[in-house]
């Protein structure tokens, strides 16, 4: 049998979602988001192109949230106790 394969991202301890990356892989994705969201502001200045700028802020943010669910932990509502 197989060992199953590492979460990139784990479950936050407190809260909903994940927390920072647990691997090169989920580094790798926290990485690339960052520098979309910084490509973003160049693209489409916020003073200059506000609704634009949102939409491309919102579509980045949505792809990182659907590479979480996929590979992180699944989520869930926590109080701490692991």
């Amino acid at each position: 049998m197989s060992e199953p394969k590492p979460y990139w991202f784990p479950a936050k301890r407190y809260g909903w979602g994940w927390g920072l990356p647990i691997t090169w892989q989920g580094w790798f994705v926290l990485t690339v988001f960052l520098l979309l969201l910084l490509l973003g502001v160049f693209l489409f200045p916020p003073h200059r192109h506000a609704v634009a700028f949102i939409a491309y802020t919102g579509f980045v943010s949505a792809a990182l949230v659907a590479i979480c669910y996929v590979k992180g932990e699944p989520p869930g509502w926590r109080w701490g106790d692991k």
